[in-house]
């Protein structure tokens, strides 16, 4: 699976330090509780943000409902409308990344239980999710949830690591950024993390 933060494009005014500086002080106007900061916003992060919800879409089922713009706007809608500021550009597409997360574990649910326990639809878990590890990974967005949260209870962290990495396609070094953790302790959390995981899948393989 190929999952990637975007490569910021340069704008046609100003380049991508330009837009580093703009989102920055936009989020800042938003943490201060300027709502008027909300509409600035999307059309500086738009971009990515779709990127970032295609590279996901593209691993859903080819007739999923969910459209990578209505991806977009819902975890946006959802991520300016809580509580807590942002800290800069990294925190944002952190928690994006989960945002989109919880409209497509949503979204899964309502299908399933439209279709009295149809499946959700499958994603494919393969080597640069969880590395090296023999045999098929096919997982569903409900059971990969569900791992998830069990990882969570067990170190919350570690999920994180894996949730930024496998929905917000973020490197180690943009996760150590959103987390204020060192680079090394991201990879340790990986390679934990993705072994915790291929246990817990050859369980359900067995």
């Amino acid at each position: 699976m190929v999952c990637c933060v975007a490569t910021p494009v340069r704008a046609r005014k100003g380049g991508w330090l330009d837009k580093q500086s703009q989102v920055s002080g936009v989020l800042g106007r938003l943490g201060r509780g300027e709502t008027s900061a909300r509409a600035e916003l999307l059309p500086l992060v738009y971009e990515e943000l779709r990127s970032i919800a295609s590279a996901l879409m593209r691993q859903e089922r080819s007739n999923h409902t969910l459209q990578p713009t209505a991806l977009v706007h819902e975890a946006y809608m959802r991520l300016v409308g809580q509580d807590e500021p942002f800290r800069n550009r990294a925190h944002f597409f952190g928690v994006a990344a989960m945002a989109m997360r919880r409209v497509l574990v949503d979204h899964a649910r309502r299908k399933t239980a439209a279709k009295r326990g149809g499946s959700s639809g499958v994603r494919r878990l393969d080597a640069p999710v969880l590395g090296d590890m023999p045999g098929d990974r096919d997982l569903d967005v409900l059971a990969l949830d569900e791992l998830l949260t069990r990882l969570a209870e067990l170190d919350e962290r570690k999920a994180s690591v894996v949730e930024l990495r496998f929905f917000g396609g973020m490197t180690n070094e943009q996760i150590a950024d959103f987390l204020g953790i060192a680079r090394s302790t991201v990879a340790e959390d990986w390679a934990f993390a993705r072994a915790w995981l291929g246990a817990r899948l050859g369980e359900t393989q067995a």
